[in-house]
Protein backbone atom coordinates (compact mmCIF):
# COMPACT_ATOMS: atom_id res chain seq x y z
CA UNK A 1 0.00 0.00 0.00
CA UNK A 2 2.72 2.32 0.95
CA UNK A 3 4.52 1.79 -2.43
CA UNK A 4 2.20 2.27 -4.18
CA UNK A 5 1.57 5.71 -2.48
CA UNK A 6 4.83 6.56 -2.95
CA UNK A 7 4.70 5.71 -6.79
CA UNK A 8 2.27 7.93 -6.95
CA UNK A 9 3.80 11.27 -5.55
CA UNK A 10 6.85 10.32 -7.53
CA UNK A 11 4.89 10.72 -10.98
CA UNK A 12 2.96 13.11 -9.53
CA UNK A 13 6.11 15.17 -8.93
CA UNK A 14 7.46 14.52 -12.56
CA UNK A 15 4.89 15.84 -14.19
CA UNK A 16 6.05 19.15 -14.27
CA UNK A 17 9.35 18.38 -14.98
CA UNK A 18 7.83 17.02 -17.87
CA UNK A 19 6.55 20.31 -18.90
CA UNK A 20 8.76 22.39 -18.31
CA UNK A 21 11.60 19.74 -20.44
CA UNK A 22 9.05 20.42 -23.07
CA UNK A 23 8.65 24.33 -22.68
CA UNK A 24 13.10 24.38 -23.22
CA UNK A 25 13.78 21.86 -25.71
CA UNK A 26 13.51 22.90 -29.27
CA UNK A 27 12.99 19.13 -30.41
CA UNK A 28 10.22 17.39 -31.66
CA UNK A 29 6.53 16.91 -29.74
CA UNK A 30 6.25 13.43 -28.70
CA UNK A 31 3.16 11.95 -30.49
CA UNK A 32 0.68 11.61 -28.05
CA UNK A 33 1.24 15.16 -26.82
CA UNK A 34 -1.66 17.07 -26.30
CA UNK A 35 -4.12 14.19 -27.36
CA UNK A 36 -6.99 12.77 -25.57
CA UNK A 37 -8.12 9.17 -25.72
CA UNK A 38 -10.88 6.59 -24.73
CA UNK A 39 -10.47 3.40 -23.65
CA UNK A 40 -12.90 0.42 -23.78
CA UNK A 41 -11.80 -3.03 -21.72
CA UNK A 42 -12.60 -6.39 -20.76
CA UNK A 43 -11.41 -9.30 -18.93
CA UNK A 44 -11.00 -11.80 -15.98
CA UNK A 45 -11.34 -10.64 -12.27
CA UNK A 46 -9.39 -12.69 -9.78
CA UNK A 47 -10.23 -11.90 -6.09
CA UNK A 48 -7.88 -12.50 -3.29
CA UNK A 49 -10.51 -12.50 -0.25
CA UNK A 50 -10.92 -14.26 3.42
CA UNK A 51 -12.40 -17.57 0.76
CA UNK A 52 -9.93 -19.88 0.53
CA UNK A 53 -10.39 -20.71 -3.13
CA UNK A 54 -10.53 -17.87 -5.74
CA UNK A 55 -12.59 -18.20 -8.33
CA UNK A 56 -12.18 -16.03 -11.97
CA UNK A 57 -14.82 -14.00 -13.11
CA UNK A 58 -14.93 -10.94 -15.35
CA UNK A 59 -15.00 -6.92 -15.42
CA UNK A 60 -15.50 -4.63 -18.23
CA UNK A 61 -13.80 -0.84 -17.68
CA UNK A 62 -13.96 2.58 -19.92
CA UNK A 63 -11.88 5.55 -19.41
CA UNK A 64 -11.05 8.77 -20.60
CA UNK A 65 -7.54 9.91 -20.96
CA UNK A 66 -5.42 13.03 -21.55
CA UNK A 67 -1.74 13.02 -22.70
CA UNK A 68 0.00 15.99 -21.33
CA UNK A 69 2.52 17.49 -24.20
CA UNK A 70 6.14 16.30 -24.18
CA UNK A 71 9.06 16.28 -26.02
CA UNK A 72 10.61 13.34 -24.35
CA UNK A 73 10.27 9.43 -25.01
CA UNK A 74 7.83 9.72 -22.38
CA UNK A 75 4.08 11.17 -21.65
CA UNK A 76 2.81 12.31 -18.20
CA UNK A 77 -1.02 12.03 -18.36
CA UNK A 78 -4.92 11.78 -16.37
CA UNK A 79 -7.54 9.84 -16.32
CA UNK A 80 -11.02 9.04 -15.13
CA UNK A 81 -12.63 5.80 -15.23
CA UNK A 82 -15.18 3.72 -14.71
CA UNK A 83 -15.23 0.01 -14.31
CA UNK A 84 -17.86 -2.89 -13.59
CA UNK A 85 -18.11 -6.71 -12.71
CA UNK A 86 -17.54 -9.41 -10.33
CA UNK A 87 -15.40 -10.83 -7.85
CA UNK A 88 -16.29 -14.52 -6.83
CA UNK A 89 -14.92 -17.13 -4.60
CA UNK A 90 -15.50 -20.61 -2.58
CA UNK A 91 -15.39 -22.27 0.73
CA UNK A 92 -15.42 -19.52 3.38
CA UNK A 93 -13.03 -19.34 6.22
CA UNK A 94 -13.96 -21.50 9.49
CA UNK A 95 -14.74 -18.90 11.47
CA UNK A 96 -17.08 -17.14 9.19
CA UNK A 97 -20.51 -17.45 10.46
CA UNK A 98 -21.37 -17.40 6.45
CA UNK A 99 -24.00 -20.27 5.29
CA UNK A 100 -23.05 -20.75 1.77
CA UNK A 101 -19.96 -22.06 -0.19
CA UNK A 102 -19.13 -19.41 -2.18
CA UNK A 103 -20.14 -15.86 -3.21
CA UNK A 104 -20.69 -13.15 -5.96
CA UNK A 105 -20.16 -9.75 -5.49
CA UNK A 106 -20.97 -6.95 -7.64
CA UNK A 107 -18.55 -4.18 -8.25
CA UNK A 108 -18.66 -1.10 -9.69
CA UNK A 109 -16.01 1.62 -9.83
CA UNK A 110 -15.30 5.22 -10.56
CA UNK A 111 -12.33 6.67 -9.64
CA UNK A 112 -9.23 8.62 -11.86
CA UNK A 113 -5.63 8.52 -11.51
CA UNK A 114 -2.18 9.43 -13.02
CA UNK A 115 -0.30 7.07 -15.73
CA UNK A 116 3.14 7.41 -17.46
CA UNK A 117 3.39 6.09 -20.89
CA UNK A 118 6.54 5.95 -23.39
CA UNK A 119 6.93 5.61 -26.87
CA UNK A 120 8.55 3.14 -28.42
CA UNK A 121 9.35 3.94 -32.43
CA UNK A 122 5.24 5.76 -32.15
CA UNK A 123 4.05 1.74 -32.26
CA UNK A 124 4.67 0.38 -28.51
CA UNK A 125 3.78 2.51 -26.00
CA UNK A 126 4.57 0.40 -22.66
CA UNK A 127 2.60 2.08 -19.28
CA UNK A 128 1.96 2.36 -15.47
CA UNK A 129 -1.11 3.83 -13.95
CA UNK A 130 -2.15 5.07 -10.21
CA UNK A 131 -5.13 6.44 -9.09
CA UNK A 132 -7.96 5.47 -6.38
CA UNK A 133 -11.48 5.17 -6.68
CA UNK A 134 -14.54 4.61 -5.23
CA UNK A 135 -16.22 1.16 -4.98
CA UNK A 136 -19.27 -0.05 -4.65
CA UNK A 137 -20.21 -3.41 -3.94
CA UNK A 138 -23.31 -5.75 -2.95
CA UNK A 139 -22.12 -9.43 -1.93
CA UNK A 140 -24.45 -12.41 -2.48
CA UNK A 141 -24.41 -16.04 -2.83
CA UNK A 142 -24.04 -18.38 -5.47
CA UNK A 143 -27.70 -17.81 -6.10
CA UNK A 144 -28.01 -14.50 -6.39
CA UNK A 145 -29.19 -13.96 -2.65
CA UNK A 146 -27.75 -11.37 -0.83
CA UNK A 147 -25.35 -12.24 2.07
CA UNK A 148 -26.58 -11.69 5.60
CA UNK A 149 -24.16 -9.25 6.68
CA UNK A 150 -24.95 -7.44 3.67
CA UNK A 151 -28.56 -7.79 4.20
CA UNK A 152 -28.37 -6.35 7.96
CA UNK A 153 -25.78 -3.41 6.87
CA UNK A 154 -23.48 -4.72 9.12
CA UNK A 155 -21.41 -2.77 7.44
CA UNK A 156 -21.22 0.22 4.08
CA UNK A 157 -21.41 -1.25 0.94
CA UNK A 158 -18.85 1.03 -0.40
CA UNK A 159 -14.74 1.86 0.28
CA UNK A 160 -12.33 3.62 -0.59
CA UNK A 161 -9.73 1.71 -2.84
CA UNK A 162 -6.12 2.10 -4.75
CA UNK A 163 -5.90 1.24 -8.29
CA UNK A 164 -2.89 0.17 -10.51
CA UNK A 165 -2.13 -0.97 -13.43
CA UNK A 166 0.61 -1.79 -16.02
CA UNK A 167 0.61 -2.90 -19.30
CA UNK A 168 1.31 -1.58 -23.12
CA UNK A 169 -0.94 -0.49 -26.37
CA UNK A 170 0.23 -1.35 -29.28
CA UNK A 171 -0.67 1.04 -32.51
CA UNK A 172 -2.88 -0.24 -34.74
CA UNK A 173 -3.55 3.17 -36.87
CA UNK A 174 -2.63 7.08 -36.31
CA UNK A 175 -5.86 7.00 -34.74
CA UNK A 176 -6.28 3.11 -32.76
CA UNK A 177 -4.57 0.87 -30.35
CA UNK A 178 -4.85 -2.38 -28.95
CA UNK A 179 -4.52 -2.69 -25.47
CA UNK A 180 -3.13 -5.47 -23.20
CA UNK A 181 -3.07 -4.49 -19.49
CA UNK A 182 -2.43 -6.33 -15.36
CA UNK A 183 -4.25 -4.43 -12.57
CA UNK A 184 -4.81 -4.52 -9.24
CA UNK A 185 -7.26 -2.82 -6.82
CA UNK A 186 -6.69 -2.76 -3.30
CA UNK A 187 -9.93 -2.26 -1.09
CA UNK A 188 -9.85 0.06 2.12
CA UNK A 189 -11.96 -2.40 3.50
CA UNK A 190 -12.56 -6.37 4.21
CA UNK A 191 -15.89 -6.86 3.14
CA UNK A 192 -15.95 -7.22 -0.40
CA UNK A 193 -16.84 -11.01 0.29
CA UNK A 194 -18.88 -10.44 3.15
CA UNK A 195 -16.33 -11.83 5.64
CA UNK A 196 -13.86 -9.87 7.63
CA UNK A 197 -11.24 -12.42 8.66
CA UNK A 198 -7.51 -12.16 9.00
CA UNK A 199 -5.50 -8.54 9.03
CA UNK A 200 -5.52 -7.85 5.28
CA UNK A 201 -8.00 -6.42 3.32
CA UNK A 202 -9.44 -7.96 0.45
CA UNK A 203 -7.59 -7.31 -3.29
CA UNK A 204 -8.56 -8.03 -6.69
CA UNK A 205 -6.84 -8.28 -9.96
CA UNK A 206 -7.76 -7.32 -13.60
CA UNK A 207 -6.47 -9.22 -16.92
CA UNK A 208 -7.65 -7.03 -19.73
CA UNK A 209 -7.66 -6.84 -23.02
CA UNK A 210 -9.04 -3.69 -24.74
CA UNK A 211 -9.44 -0.79 -27.62
CA UNK A 212 -8.46 3.04 -27.70
CA UNK A 213 -9.49 5.84 -29.91
CA UNK A 214 -7.25 8.79 -30.01
CA UNK A 215 -8.60 12.09 -30.68
CA UNK A 216 -5.95 15.12 -31.79
CA UNK A 217 -3.06 12.70 -32.99
CA UNK A 218 -4.20 13.81 -36.76
CA UNK A 219 -4.99 17.47 -36.06
CA UNK A 220 -3.61 20.08 -38.32
CA UNK A 221 -4.93 23.43 -37.97
CA UNK A 222 -2.56 25.34 -39.76
CA UNK A 223 -2.67 22.65 -42.43
CA UNK A 224 1.40 22.42 -43.05
CA UNK A 225 1.61 18.39 -42.85
CA UNK A 226 2.45 18.38 -39.80
CA UNK A 227 -0.11 17.27 -36.97
CA UNK A 228 -0.66 19.26 -34.07
CA UNK A 229 0.32 16.99 -31.47
CA UNK A 230 4.19 17.04 -33.24
CA UNK A 231 4.14 21.01 -34.40
CA UNK A 232 6.27 23.48 -32.28
CA UNK A 233 5.04 26.07 -34.75
CA UNK A 234 1.24 25.20 -34.99
CA UNK A 235 0.23 28.72 -36.53
CA UNK A 236 2.14 28.83 -39.72
CA UNK A 237 0.87 30.48 -42.74
CA UNK A 238 -1.13 28.60 -44.95
CA UNK A 239 0.99 27.39 -47.90
CA UNK A 240 4.50 27.95 -45.77
CA UNK A 241 7.13 24.74 -46.35
CA UNK A 242 7.97 23.55 -42.74
CA UNK A 243 10.38 21.19 -41.83
CA UNK A 244 9.69 17.84 -39.72
CA UNK A 245 8.99 20.25 -36.44
CA UNK A 246 6.05 22.18 -38.60
CA UNK A 247 8.17 25.38 -38.26
CA UNK A 248 8.81 27.38 -41.43
CA UNK A 249 12.28 26.44 -43.53
CA UNK A 250 15.47 28.80 -42.91
CA UNK A 251 17.64 27.56 -45.64
CA UNK A 252 20.48 29.76 -44.37
CA UNK A 253 19.77 29.59 -40.99
CA UNK A 254 19.57 33.52 -40.43
CA UNK A 255 16.73 32.90 -37.93
CA UNK A 256 14.48 34.86 -40.39
CA UNK A 257 11.91 31.57 -42.31
CA UNK A 258 12.73 31.58 -45.92
CA UNK A 259 8.95 32.96 -46.86
CA UNK A 260 10.42 36.27 -45.03
CA UNK A 261 13.90 36.35 -46.14
CA UNK A 262 14.69 38.80 -48.84
CA UNK A 263 18.21 37.88 -48.72
CA UNK A 264 17.67 33.71 -48.88
CA UNK A 265 21.29 32.65 -49.18
CA UNK A 266 22.71 35.02 -46.35
CA UNK A 267 26.46 33.23 -45.21
CA UNK A 268 26.48 31.15 -42.28
CA UNK A 269 27.34 33.49 -39.16
CA UNK A 270 26.33 36.70 -40.60
CA UNK A 271 23.84 39.32 -38.57
CA UNK A 272 20.68 40.32 -40.41
CA UNK A 273 17.97 42.20 -40.08
CA UNK A 274 13.91 41.92 -39.85
CA UNK A 275 14.33 40.91 -43.25
CA UNK A 276 16.75 38.23 -43.34
CA UNK A 277 19.50 40.65 -44.79
CA UNK A 278 23.71 41.49 -43.68
CA UNK A 279 23.32 44.66 -41.68
CA UNK A 280 24.79 47.36 -43.22
CA UNK A 281 25.11 49.97 -40.00
CA UNK A 282 26.30 52.93 -41.74
CA UNK A 283 24.04 52.62 -44.51
CA UNK A 284 26.56 53.02 -47.76
CA UNK A 285 25.17 49.83 -49.53
CA UNK A 286 28.17 47.01 -48.48
CA UNK A 287 26.94 45.02 -45.53
CA UNK A 288 28.74 45.01 -42.47
CA UNK A 289 30.68 42.02 -43.17
CA UNK A 290 32.04 42.98 -46.16
CA UNK A 291 32.31 46.36 -45.04
CA UNK A 292 36.17 47.45 -44.76
CA UNK A 293 35.23 50.96 -43.60
CA UNK A 294 32.22 50.37 -41.69
CA UNK A 295 31.83 54.27 -40.37
CA UNK A 296 31.84 55.91 -43.59
CA UNK A 297 29.15 59.23 -42.85
CA UNK A 298 25.57 58.94 -44.47
CA UNK A 299 25.72 60.23 -48.46
CA UNK A 300 29.14 59.17 -49.13
CA UNK A 301 29.81 57.39 -52.36
CA UNK A 302 31.54 54.04 -52.09
CA UNK A 303 33.45 51.48 -53.94
CA UNK A 304 32.92 47.32 -53.95
CA UNK A 305 34.52 47.09 -50.19
CA UNK A 306 32.58 49.86 -48.69
CA UNK A 307 35.48 53.10 -48.89
CA UNK A 308 35.17 56.15 -49.80
CA UNK A 309 35.74 56.99 -53.60
CA UNK A 310 39.43 58.48 -54.23
CA UNK A 311 39.25 59.42 -58.17
CA UNK A 312 42.89 60.61 -57.95
CA UNK A 313 44.08 57.96 -55.85
CA UNK A 314 46.08 60.61 -53.82
CA UNK A 315 44.97 59.16 -50.27
CA UNK A 316 42.36 61.14 -49.52
CA UNK A 317 38.87 60.45 -50.25
CA UNK A 318 36.63 62.88 -52.92
CA UNK A 319 34.25 63.64 -50.25
CA UNK A 320 37.34 65.85 -48.26
CA UNK A 321 39.05 66.35 -51.23
CA UNK A 322 39.62 70.11 -51.84
CA UNK A 323 41.87 69.43 -55.36
CA UNK A 324 39.95 66.40 -56.98
CA UNK A 325 41.94 66.16 -60.01
CA UNK A 326 45.80 66.11 -58.18
CA UNK A 327 48.20 64.41 -61.01
CA UNK A 328 49.00 60.67 -59.95
CA UNK A 329 52.13 60.90 -57.98
CA UNK A 330 52.00 64.26 -56.42
CA UNK A 331 52.23 64.56 -52.39
CA UNK A 332 49.15 66.45 -51.16
CA UNK A 333 48.48 67.42 -47.90
CA UNK A 334 45.15 66.64 -45.69
CA UNK A 335 43.27 68.56 -47.80
CA UNK A 336 44.32 66.37 -51.00
CA UNK A 337 46.28 69.92 -53.08
CA UNK A 338 49.37 69.48 -53.79
CA UNK A 339 52.03 70.72 -51.52
CA UNK A 340 54.02 73.20 -51.91
CA UNK A 341 57.72 72.41 -52.86
CA UNK A 342 60.60 75.23 -51.82
CA UNK A 343 61.31 77.02 -55.00
CA UNK A 344 64.96 76.04 -55.36
CA UNK A 345 67.12 79.15 -57.15
CA UNK A 346 70.46 78.80 -57.70
CA UNK A 347 71.71 82.34 -58.06
CA UNK A 348 75.62 83.12 -59.68
CA UNK A 349 76.43 86.60 -58.90
CA UNK A 350 79.66 85.76 -60.40
CA UNK A 351 78.00 84.86 -64.29
CA UNK A 352 75.05 86.45 -63.20
CA UNK A 353 72.52 83.55 -64.20
CA UNK A 354 69.10 81.85 -62.18
CA UNK A 355 67.85 78.25 -62.35
CA UNK A 356 64.55 77.43 -62.08
CA UNK A 357 63.71 74.05 -61.19
CA UNK A 358 60.99 72.48 -63.70
CA UNK A 359 59.11 70.54 -61.26
CA UNK A 360 58.82 73.16 -58.73
CA UNK A 361 57.96 76.20 -61.73
CA UNK A 362 55.72 74.05 -64.33
CA UNK A 363 53.16 71.69 -64.20
CA UNK A 364 53.88 68.24 -64.95
CA UNK A 365 54.68 67.75 -68.28
CA UNK A 366 53.74 70.62 -69.22
CA UNK A 367 54.76 74.60 -70.09
CA UNK A 368 53.05 76.58 -68.31
CA UNK A 369 54.11 78.24 -65.37
CA UNK A 370 52.88 77.55 -61.81
CA UNK A 371 52.70 80.15 -59.11
CA UNK A 372 56.08 79.08 -57.34
CA UNK A 373 57.89 80.39 -60.18
CA UNK A 374 56.50 84.03 -59.81
CA UNK A 375 58.62 85.81 -56.85
CA UNK A 376 61.79 84.42 -58.38
CA UNK A 377 61.22 86.11 -62.16
CA UNK A 378 59.52 89.17 -60.34
CA UNK A 379 62.93 90.14 -58.40
CA UNK A 380 65.30 88.96 -61.93
CA UNK A 381 62.42 91.81 -63.67
CA UNK A 382 63.54 94.13 -60.88
CA UNK A 383 67.06 93.36 -61.93
CA UNK A 384 66.52 94.03 -65.49
CA UNK A 385 64.95 97.05 -64.72
CA UNK A 386 67.84 98.46 -63.21
CA UNK A 387 69.91 97.58 -66.46
CA UNK A 388 68.38 97.94 -69.74
CA UNK A 389 71.02 97.02 -71.58
CA UNK A 390 71.72 93.69 -70.44
CA UNK A 391 71.24 90.67 -73.00
CA UNK A 392 69.72 87.80 -71.73
CA UNK A 393 69.33 84.15 -72.95
CA UNK A 394 67.07 81.87 -71.68
CA UNK A 395 67.78 78.00 -72.04
CA UNK A 396 65.34 75.15 -71.42
CA UNK A 397 66.54 71.68 -70.57
CA UNK A 398 64.43 68.45 -70.09
CA UNK A 399 65.39 64.82 -68.44
CA UNK A 400 66.68 61.93 -70.66
CA UNK A 401 63.03 60.00 -71.03
CA UNK A 402 61.22 60.11 -74.21
CA UNK A 403 61.92 61.32 -77.80
CA UNK A 404 64.85 63.79 -78.96
CA UNK A 405 61.84 65.57 -80.90
CA UNK A 406 59.34 65.46 -77.77
CA UNK A 407 62.00 67.02 -75.34
CA UNK A 408 63.21 69.37 -77.72
CA UNK A 409 59.68 70.88 -78.40
CA UNK A 410 59.01 71.01 -74.34
CA UNK A 411 62.30 72.54 -73.63
CA UNK A 412 61.64 75.50 -76.41
CA UNK A 413 57.65 76.57 -74.79
CA UNK A 414 59.03 76.31 -71.15
CA UNK A 415 61.84 78.75 -72.09
CA UNK A 416 59.15 80.63 -74.19
CA UNK A 417 56.72 80.81 -71.41
CA UNK A 418 59.71 82.33 -69.73
CA UNK A 419 60.27 84.46 -71.91
CA UNK A 420 56.33 85.67 -72.05
CA UNK A 421 56.17 86.36 -68.33
CA UNK A 422 59.83 88.51 -69.07
CA UNK A 423 57.91 90.56 -71.71
CA UNK A 424 54.04 91.45 -69.60
CA UNK A 425 56.43 92.63 -66.54
CA UNK A 426 57.81 95.22 -69.12
CA UNK A 427 61.22 93.45 -70.42
CA UNK A 428 62.23 94.44 -73.72
CA UNK A 429 61.82 91.35 -75.48
CA UNK A 430 64.87 92.90 -77.85
CA UNK A 431 67.18 92.05 -74.75
CA UNK A 432 65.98 88.34 -74.38
CA UNK A 433 66.90 85.54 -76.74
CA UNK A 434 65.41 81.72 -75.92
CA UNK A 435 66.90 78.38 -76.96
CA UNK A 436 65.39 75.31 -76.47
CA UNK A 437 68.04 72.17 -75.77
CA UNK A 438 66.13 69.27 -74.85
CA UNK A 439 68.12 66.33 -73.30
CA UNK A 440 70.93 68.58 -74.01
CA UNK A 441 73.90 69.34 -71.49
CA UNK A 442 72.14 67.41 -68.21
CA UNK A 443 73.86 68.67 -64.98
CA UNK A 444 72.63 65.30 -62.91
CA UNK A 445 72.51 61.61 -63.70
CA UNK A 446 69.34 60.46 -65.41
CA UNK A 447 69.55 57.19 -63.85
CA UNK A 448 67.92 57.97 -60.70
CA UNK A 449 64.53 60.97 -60.21
CA UNK A 450 66.39 62.98 -57.97
CA UNK A 451 69.03 63.94 -61.00
CA UNK A 452 66.56 63.67 -63.63
CA UNK A 453 64.45 66.52 -61.42
CA UNK A 454 67.40 68.67 -61.38
CA UNK A 455 67.93 67.58 -65.26
CA UNK A 456 64.08 69.66 -66.00
CA UNK A 457 65.38 73.43 -65.92
CA UNK A 458 65.28 76.79 -67.17
CA UNK A 459 68.61 78.99 -66.94
CA UNK A 460 67.94 82.34 -67.18
CA UNK A 461 71.62 84.17 -68.05
CA UNK A 462 73.60 87.68 -68.94
CA UNK A 463 74.69 87.16 -72.74
CA UNK A 464 76.02 90.82 -72.39
CA UNK A 465 76.32 94.18 -70.53
CA UNK A 466 76.40 97.53 -72.70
Amino acid sequence: MKLCTSLLFVLLGLAPLNMAQQTVRPSLLNAMSNVFGFTAEGGATFGITDYTKSKIDYNLKGSLEYYFPSSAKGNIGLDIFGQTGFIAGRIPPAASLNTTDRFSTKIDLLGGGIFYTISINDIIYPRVDFGISNIWFTAKDGNGNILPYNSTGAYSRYMLAYNGDLGARFMLTKNMSIDLTGGVVIGKKDYLDNVKAGNSNDIFYTANVGFSYYFGRLNDADGDGVPDSRDMCPNTPLGVKVDEFGCPLDSDGDGVPDYLDKCPNTPAGVKVDANGCPLDSDGDGVPDYLDKCPNTPAGVKVDAMGCPLDSDGDGVPDYLDKCPNTPKGTQVDKDGCPIKKEVKVILKPEIESLVLSGDANFEFNKASLLPNAYPVLDSLVSTMKRHTGYKWEIDGYTDGIGSDNYNLGLSQRRAQAVLDYLINKGINSNNLKVIGYGKANPIASNKTPEGRSMNRRVEIKVLSKN
